[in-house]
């Protein structure tokens, strides 16, 4: 039996769909990675708090919160340096930023996402339609009471007599693909080679009742009898769909043999669709020119019959997609790879050629736009700005242009392309784009399969000499200057487009002069990917010998790290992975005794000789004030326990003398500022002391209960300014509040339930959100309330919303039985197992961008359980907080770690429990941290869930937020070996939209192969870099080569090693191969360098083919490379290794697919064309081949299981053969091969003891499990 998991969820974005989904107001973007489904709102923030600004002072409208700098992952990259950020100019415009609402596992792959406008869902707003890649779609809709997607139906298409000839493929091996109707009526998913699956949906009364009753002839209609929902709970309501039925094409047409791609088209008032198809198969081979016909049909949905209205013939055969326009453009724009053509509704076509190709293969009449020398291969064209006839073109390199369309009248008369300049952001997007959804009039969202997926922004520019020149050219329109310079415009909406005379808009299309101004974007947000991963290898960070940076980062330090060959073309990457956090250390010091830590900042104290009456102001959350004392919590070697304060500095702390702060007092259990940063508030075992900002003492609170003498001691504590929570080891509560003159006093219990109940543990959360307010309509209160939260030992779930202690606001039975959904009409079912809960918290989780609050549960084990609060007033409901308030559990898989067993005998201290430790803002993130033996972040972005993730090192003793002038928002921690360190979080890390530590280091082109040097620990990645392809001119058999004048030549892969520092992670030296030459494997082998001395090395292996032209046969060749110590350039003491070449053999037929060392002699096993060939290095640079074994088709993939000479193939067609190699004497034999045709892409070794598996995967992405008994 085989287990295994996931490291990180799919991050490749193939899907994306604009849709009103959580409300009918709700701007949601719907994304698809493969079976994951995510579903986002946006947020506008302004542009001056982005990181591509310098950070500013933020608003004073959060001042619980510090608005900072962005980087593109959403993650706090700078923060107020001081007094020079604030002559920085304010930036009026705003970002879009992303906030997940939802993320979904699905149970199969996507391939199409489609809006419906039912009558009636749930949350009011519209539904999606999900298309699945075995031929099945599924109906959803929105429940927002338990926030998230519900399945109306399913509908499937998997069946025999759909199936269609024998010899036919399976319909996933087809591109299936799911288009809707604009108005809602139907959806057509094309699966197989000629079906259509027509699934309608219904509409109002008056839209589909379109009978001859006359209540005056016929009497009153009669009443319609109510339809049962199919997968609801409701009688009165009908189904949102109807029966779904199957079209063959070829019965709407018989020339419908070969379609090619289907939409359905604007404002036609029954459903109607075109098609781009062919009567004959579509192959370039072939040589025929213009074989493809556009045809429109009408859909009768109750008939379910069709109608031809329109036939467009003799279309260049290159087209591939047509897309359909809404007014005022209308008809479908077809998109080939050559050229576009655009077909209105009466058939009129007008088209443009892009290169020089388009002459050759069509005799279509097309605008000539040649010189542009555009590939229009997997582009995406997206609606721009319509009403001007503006489309926003994504090529499959990124770049960006614009479709004009001129209209004259109500019919296009032409159709041009301008590429947007490099200046203005015609770059921004770094590889292919798989999807493009309008967000709002100024913004994309731009998904990618090959790179990270972006918002894309832009607006109008215009400088003064252009805006004279739009004077000039357009004197005529009748147009005031004004009404074109929208640069000064407060409303960005009316940056874009204004107040422009929509008489001008269709005349402008080609002219010189823009529509209003040259475009110019921008990016405001950014998903990560790290798809495709090409190839990966095992490394390990390094630091500078003897560096400051090597010193303090020992002991936190992971032993090895995953580096991964990410991305396509530019977007081309080095992906660093590590499962925990790897901080970045200010300061390490010992610190033994060190149990807990807290840090603060306090004002001072009003001097007495300004007298009593001095106003002091509200705003005591001062923006990037420094933190000014921690208290640690100590205990000695003897057990004995104490508290010493000290004063911050930099980039640590120095002891403070001559206070009132008593270090005998005892052990500090909680410590805090209260009274608006007034008073420091000192939790004790036996008493809360109270000091003002110069730790002069002014309270002591006893524990101490008067009617009974009793003298309780405090367990945990929670600060809420301005009340005081303690839960006491006698089970019961003690609330206080400091009042106006800052003194603590105690608030009177009035509930009898929380006398009486026992207490397992609470805490105290300020609600700014309003997700607690005890009616749903409170929520925009201008004052924030203290929410009390407590844990009975019985497991019940108790809030009161603070000073009212008279009765809960809220009561939930059963939280300690973790139920997927807590509400206070829970009921226990039995047979359920309890949870022994440790700790209760609520704490907001977030970034600058968005925090919401979060219920944490804490078991015995330190394992987590996270609720999401959600709030849903049904129709005619209460809206009281009982009434309304759900707690949802979130998805978490991280387990703790468990600690270490210490005997009775052997323990010299027992380890205490720390308890969680909120933080308000740590680099950006508004965290809960977990100490103990497995020390972890709760982190969640914007973009993700929340997210455990550990921290790496041993187990922590205590925690603490640190921000100091050289600290920038870090923390602080104790290991259990006593080692104290003042540390950050890593820069240019994401942790929370995979949930492990990513750091991308671009390289800015095609990435297909990395590997790592032990000796030096530095990185060597494989590039591609495309370039233009001629054919030799000095071949003596074709002497018309010499005379090829091709102005649009096809481009060819040139390999490119580019050797990367493991210290900077940058490139410090490139090593181009052959013009041609591609490399195809490469790996780090330990080899053989000398017959005499037996010497190995490790030693850099490439192997490559070399490809000019199908009618040439492809050659392979060997390089071996090793890294050699230079003077490394001035400045720069990482620059001091170079690549060197040792070794090259050529191989004179096919190419070099894959390499492993085998045996214990050193040598190594290359794949080359059809054979396997074990090889030796020699002194003289050639590889001598000692031998082989013939393969069937290509070998994707060799490993060997190390120093055993057995060794596994991966054959792309013919699946996983076993082999076994011998020394003395050389032979290499079969001894099994998997059972039929396998597509296996890579295989690998997976020994348990005595027994050895082996796992492969295919090209459809499935893992199989083989095993080798020969018994």
């Amino acid at each position: 039996m085989q287990a295994y998991t996931e490291l990180a969820a799919p991050s490749a974005v193939t899907h994306s769909l604009t849709i009103s989904l959580t409300s009918a107001t709700a701007s949601n973007l719907v994304v698809a990675k493969g079976s994951l489904l995510q579903i986002f709102t946006t947020k506008a923030i302004s542009a001056e708090f982005d990181a591509q600004n310098q950070p500013v002072q933020p608003p004073k409208a959060e001042p619980e919160f510090d608005h900072r700098a962005h980087d593109d992952d959403g993650l706090e990259s700078s923060f107020l340096g001081g007094g020079e950020s604030m002559l920085v100019r304010t930036d009026r415009t705003n970002n879009t930023k992303l906030v997940l609402v939802a993320e979904l596992p699905l149970a199969g792959t996507v391939i199409g996402l489609a809006k419906i406008k039912t009558q009636h869902t749930k949350s009011g707003g519209e539904a999606l339609l999900l298309a699945y890649k075995a031929a099945k779609m599924c109906l959803c809709e929105w429940d927002p009471k338990k926030n998230t997607l519900e399945t109306l139906s399913i509908h499937y298409y998997e069946k025999d007599e759909l199936q269609g000839a024998p010899w036919e493929v399976a319909f996933d091996e087809y591109v299936n693909f799911l288009q809707a109707d604009p108005g809602s009526r139907c959806a057509a998913f094309q699966f197989g080679s000629r079906n259509i699956a027509i699934l309608p949906f219904r509409q109002a009364e008056e839209d589909l009742e379109m009978d001859d009753w006359d209540e005056d002839l016929d009497g009153p209609r009669p009443a319609k009898e109510p339809t049962a929902v199919a997968n609801g709970d409701s009688d009165t309501l009908e189904a949102a769909y109807t029966p779904s039925f199957v079209l063959r094409l070829p019965l709407l047409d018989p020339s419908l043999l070969h379609p090619v791609h289907l939409a359905f088209l604007h404002e036609y008032r029954e459903p109607t669709f075109g098609i781009l198809s062919s009567s004959q198969e579509r192959a370039h081979s072939l040589g025929q020119k213009d074989h493809l016909t556009y045809k429109v049909f009408t859909l009768d949905l109750q008939q379910r019959a069709s109608t031809t209205i329109l036939s467009v013939t003799d279309l260049p055969r290159d087209l591939y997609k047509m897309i359909a326009l809404p007014a005022p453009v209308g008809g479908a724009l077809l998109v080939g790879e050559n050229e576009l053509i655009h077909i209105d509704q009466s058939g009129k076509a007008n088209g443009v050629a892009v290169n020089s190709m388009a002459r050759q293969i069509t005799s279509f009449s097309l605008t000539d736009q040649a010189d542009l020398n555009l590939r229009l291969e997997g582009c995406i064209i997206e609606q721009l700005y319509i009403e001007n006839g503006e489309l926003l073109l994504i090529l499959n390199d990124g770049r960006l242009g614009i479709v004009s369309f001129r209209i004259d009248g109500r019919t296009v008369s032409g159709i041009s392309i301008k590429m947007i300049p490099v200046e203005n952001g015609g770059n921004l997007i770094k590889s292919r784009a798989s999807t493009a959804s309008k967000l709002g009039k100024n913004t994309f969202f731009i998904g990618s399969e090959t790179g990270d997926s972006v918002v894309l922004g832009w607006s109008r520019k215009m400088n003064q000499e252009k805006r004279r020149k739009t004077r000039l050219v357009d004197a005529d329109l009748g147009l005031d200057v004004d009404e074109l310079d929208l640069e000064d415009d407060d409303d960005e909406d009316d940056d874009l487009y204004g107040t422009e005379s929509t008489a001008a808009k269709p005349a402008q299309a080609l002219n010189g002069a823009g529509k209003s101004g040259e475009l110019s974007f921008r990016i405001h947000d950014t998903l990560l990917s790290i798809a495709p991963i090409r190839d990966l290898t095992s490394g390990k960070a390094a630091f500078l010998p003897d560096s400051e940076e090597a010193t303090l980062s020992r002991g936190v330090v992971s032993d090895l790290q995953l580096a991964c060959a990410v991305g396509r073309g530019n977007s081309g990457s080095l992906a660093i992975l590590n499962r925990h956090i790897q901080p970045k250390i200010i300061g390490r010091f010992e610190f033994p005794e060190a149990r807990g830590f807290w840090t603060m900042c306090v004002k001072k104290p009003v001097p007495k000789s300004l007298g009593g009456n001095v106003t002091v102001g509200n705003d005591y959350e001062t923006f990037g004030q420094h933190d000014k004392y921690m208290i640690v919590a100590k205990v000695d070697l003897d057990g004995y326990e104490t508290s010493d304060v000290y004063a911050l500095t930099g980039a640590g702390f120095e002891t403070l003398k001559e206070t009132e702060f008593d270090p005998a007092a005892g052990f500090t259990v909680e410590a805090g500022t209260m009274g608006r940063q007034m008073r420091v508030i000192q939790v004790l075992k036996s008493e809360v002391r109270s000091y003002d900002g110069d730790l002069g003492l002014t309270q002591i609170l006893p524990m101490l209960d008067e009617e009974t003498g009793a003298e309780p001691r405090v367990i945990s504590a929670s600060i809420a300014d301005p009340y005081l929570l303690l839960i006491r080891d006698d089970s019961s509560v003690l609330i206080a509040q400091i009042d106006s003159n800052n003194e603590l006093e105690e608030v009177d219990k009035t509930d009898t339930t929380l006398q009486s109940t026992k207490w397992h543990a609470g805490c105290l959360y300020t609600d700014t959100k309003g997700v607690f307010q005890p009616s749903i309509g409170d929520k925009g209160a201008d004052t924030s309330k203290i929410m009390m939260f407590l844990l009975s030992s019985t497991g019940a779930l108790h809030v009161y919303a603070l000073p009212d202690l008279s009765k809960p606001v809220y009561v939930a039975e059963g939280l300690c039985y973790i139920p997927p959904y807590l509400s206070a009409d829970y009921t226990l079912r039995r047979g359920l197992a309890r949870e022994n809960l440790r700790e209760l918290l609520v704490a907001d989780l977030g970034d600058t961008v968005s925090q919401s609050p979060y219920l944490i549960l804490r078991n015995q084990t330190d394992d987590l359980t996270i609720y999401e609060p959600l709030r849903y007033q049904a129709e005619g409901a209460e809206s009281t907080l009982s009434a309304t308030l759900t707690f949802k559990k979130a998805s978490n898989a991280a387990l703790a770690t468990s600690p270490v067993e210490i005997s009775q005998d052997d323990a010299v201290q027992q380890p205490r429990f720390v308890p969680l430790r909120p933080c308000t803002n740590v680099n950006g993130y508004s965290t809960v941290f977990l100490p103990g033996p497995s020390p972890s972040f709760i982190l969640r972005s914007s973009k993700s869930i929340p997210r455990v993730i550990g921290l790496q090192g041993l187990g922590v003793r205590g925690m603490s937020t640190f921000h100091t002038e050289g600290c920038d928002r870090g923390f602080i921690y104790a290991d259990d070996e006593g080692i104290a360190r003042v540390t950050q979080l890593p820069s240019e890390t994401n942790f929370t939209e995979l949930g492990i530590s990513v750091k991308k280091v671009p390289l800015d082109s095609d990435v297909c192969g990395i590997a790592y040097h032990q000796p030096t620990g530095a990185y060597i990645a494989g590039c591609t870099a495309n370039e233009p392809f001629e054919l030799p001119r000095d071949d003596d058999y074709h002497k018309e080569w010499a005379k090829e004048t091709l102005t649009f030549a096809p481009t060819m892969p040139r390999g490119v090693l580019k050797l990367v520092s493991p210290v900077s992670l940058t490139v410090i030296h490139d090593l181009e191969l052959e013009s041609c030459e591609s490399i195809e494997c490469m790996k780090t082998l330990q080899l053989e360098v000398s017959e005499e001395t037996k010497e190995r090395r490790f030693l850099l292996t490439v192997g490559t083919a070399l490809s000019k032209g199908e009618d040439l046969p492809i050659r392979g060749r060997v390089h071996v490379f090793d890294i050699v110590t230079v003077i490394p350039e001035p400045g720069k003491p990482e620059t001091n290794k170079r690549l060197k070449a040792i070794a090259r053999e050529d191989i004179p037929r096919g190419g070099v697919t894959a390499i492993s060392e085998i045996g214990t002699q050193g040598l190594m096993l290359v794949a080359q064309g059809q054979k396997c060939m074990v090889r030796g290095l020699k002194e003289d640079g050639s590889l001598l081949p000692v031998a082989f074994l013939d393969m069937s088709c290509h070998v994707s993939s060799v490993r060997e299981l190390p120093r055993t000479g057995l060794c596994v193939m991966a054959d792309a067609f013919k699946g996983a053969w076993f082999a076994g190699y011998t020394e003395e004497p050389y032979t290499f034999k079969i001894l099994g091969k998997s059972h039929g045709r396998l597509p296996l892409l890579v295989a690998d070794f997976l020994p348990d003891g005595e027994d050895l598996a082996i796992v492969a995967a295919d090209s459809d992405g499935d893992l199989h499990i083989l095993e080798f008994n020969p018994e």
